[in-house]
């Protein structure tokens, strides 16, 4: 590894490129490594891409259900990108520098694109909140005006909080390792790097974490618990297991990503471990949308539906 820091005064030195560790303690698992998170990222980019087109493509599907779903699936595909990508070469070429700005950038895009997230999902409740507990009144609520403003509100609306957060956390001063033990550059992991008192930092991320995540979060429940009282009083049983078909996969997907997310995040700084942070962060950067195409077509009969109709015009 190459020694990347400059001397500024003194004994102190002050970084201006990071490496980041990612995998290198298994050396001998580079190779294997690398060949599982490209079929990952292949089956991501296909999985997620398949959802957008279909509902481009099917008629059935232009609902506001499968709109909100599309652009789910257009920021999974963005998320991911942000990260691995950078692994693959990682693990290709085990040349794990990144310039200070690099790192900047994707910390940045990670950000930003996870409070997308925390935003699309919470939408995405309401969405169905309205569906179930208000039928009657859902295409006059949920009309074309009103879900391009909500999508384009969980797009946009993280974006200022987390650049000042990413200029705030690289204007610490770091003047010791530049060695990041991770797979990408993320808060936690760069604070320890950091000299100097980070409490500020730190409880900055908390609040944000409330306001992002905590918030959405109790949101979602909110709608859920409405949603599933509205369900219990539905006369048919048939009608119960369709509501809860539609609904339990989105739930799913929202236990993963804020489970995961909001234990990595809400940890205090000296219960942090290389280890454990690796793993949580492989949850909600990789696996969850990995995962979230099997969960949303596997469970979703309209899906498949249309799959099957578009793979049937492919092979025709």
């Amino acid at each position: 590894m190459r020694n990347s820091e400059v001397r500024r005064g003194g004994n102190l030195s002050s970084v201006v490129e990071f490496v980041l560790l990612g995998f290198s303690d298994l050396p001998n698992f580079q190779g294997i490594l690398f060949g599982i998170f490209f079929l990952i990222y292949t089956f991501i980019l296909t999985g997620n891409g398949l959802i957008i087109l279909i509902t481009r493509v099917d008629s059935v599907l232009r609902t506001p259900m499968y709109f909100f779903l599309a652009n789910f699936s257009s920021l999974e595909i963005c998320y991911v990108s942000v990260t691995l990508p950078r692994i693959l070469v990682n693990l290709w070429t085990q040349d794990r520098s990144i310039s200070m700005l690099g790192c900047a950038t994707q910390m940045c895009f990670f950000l930003m694109l996870g409070a997308t997230e925390c935003f699309l999902l919470a939408v995405m409740a309401y969405d169905r909140y309205v569906a179930i507990c208000h039928p009657l009144h859902y295409p006059l609520v949920m009309n074309h005006e009103l879900c391009l403003r909500l999508a384009a509100g969980a797009w946009i609306g993280g974006i200022p909080v987390q650049i000042g957060q990413t200029c705030q956390v690289f204007f610490l001063p770091f003047c010791g390792s530049n060695q990041i033990n991770h797979f990408f550059c993320d808060i936690p992991p760069l604070i320890k790097l950091a000299c100097g008192d980070t409490s500020l930092n730190e409880m900055c991320v908390y609040v944000v974490i409330i306001l992002f995540a905590m918030i959405p979060f109790l949101l979602i429940l909110g709608s859920y618990v409405k949603i599933i009282s509205t369900i219990l009083k539905f006369p048919s049983a048939r009608g119960r297991s369709k509501a809860f078909s539609t609904c339990s996969s989105h739930l799913i997907v929202v236990l993963l990503f804020f489970g995961s997310a909001s234990i990595t995040y809400l940890r205090p700084k000296s219960s942090h471990s290389a280890g454990t942070d690796k793993l949580l962060s492989l949850f909600y950067t990789i696996v969850t949308p990995m995962f979230n195409p099997m969960i949303y077509s596997l469970r979703n009969k309209d899906v498949i539906a249309a799959l099957k109709k578009l793979l049937l015009k492919k092979t025709v």
